[in-house]
């Protein structure tokens, strides 16, 4: 681990305790898009299924647990004890549209070196996992564009998010001049992830710099 990496898991970290802190705060989960949330919790669930059958370091072994822990628990207050406040009228894109892709991708282009079933299942999930997250803030964007007005720890959330994947893509480009390593399918799906949130990053500037309201266009 480096620095980029982690100051990436802390900006990871805080976009979700920022998000919780929202929700429970205003007791309402208007304007946070549930499909957003279980593609997220999808990510962790796929991606660290490994939890216990690869051990790295503490470190890493509680970040998988927290990610997991804290997604399923912002699940619970959106499906359960806030129902009554989601926005289930704009918060209507078909996720199956961005699972069934990320899979397919995934089968054809994982690693396919490791020999065991079980080895080469965990890769198919792992590679699943990195094109699903790169395209799962979308339902989100789409939802707040379609309500016009952002509220502020919703947009400071999703700045966070976008931060995170900034500073792990310093990571990749430390890793590849100090490690030589190479990672295609990261980097490619980092790249779609970064131009996701590129609009948005124009208008949250902007409004900033306007000491105004961050509203997007409908």
């Amino acid at each position: 681990m480096n620095l980029f990496s982690f100051i990436g898991d802390m900006l990871h970290l805080g976009s979700m305790l920022i998000l919780l802190f929202k929700i429970k705060n205003d007791r309402s989960c208007t304007g946070i898009s549930l499909k957003s949330q279980i593609l997220f919790t999808t990510v962790f669930v796929a991606r660290y299924l490994d939890l216990f059958s690869n051990y790295v370091s503490f470190y890493i072994t509680f970040m998988k647990i927290t990610y997991i822990g804290v997604s399923l628990y912002t699940l619970d207050l959106i499906m359960r004890k806030f129902k009554f406040t989601y926005d289930k009228d704009h918060d209507t894109f078909k996720i199956r549209y961005l699972i069934v892709p990320s899979l397919v991708l995934a089968i054809i282009t994982f690693d396919k070196s490791p020999s065991a079933f079980y080895d080469k299942f965990l890769e198919i999930l792992w590679t699943f996992s990195i094109y699903l997250e790169s395209v799962a803030i979308l339902p989100q964007l789409i939802l707040l564009q379609r309500t016009g007005e952002v509220e502020s720890l919703t947009s400071n959330y999703i700045v966070l998010l976008g931060g995170y994947r900034a500073f792990y893509f310093f990571n990749w480009i430390y890793r590849i001049f100090t490690e030589h390593w190479s990672g295609p399918i990261e980097i490619i799906a980092g790249l779609l992830q970064t131009g996701l949130y590129a609009d948005f990053f124009y208008y949250y500037a902007k409004s900033k710099m306007l000491g105004k309201k961050l509203v997007l266009p409908q």
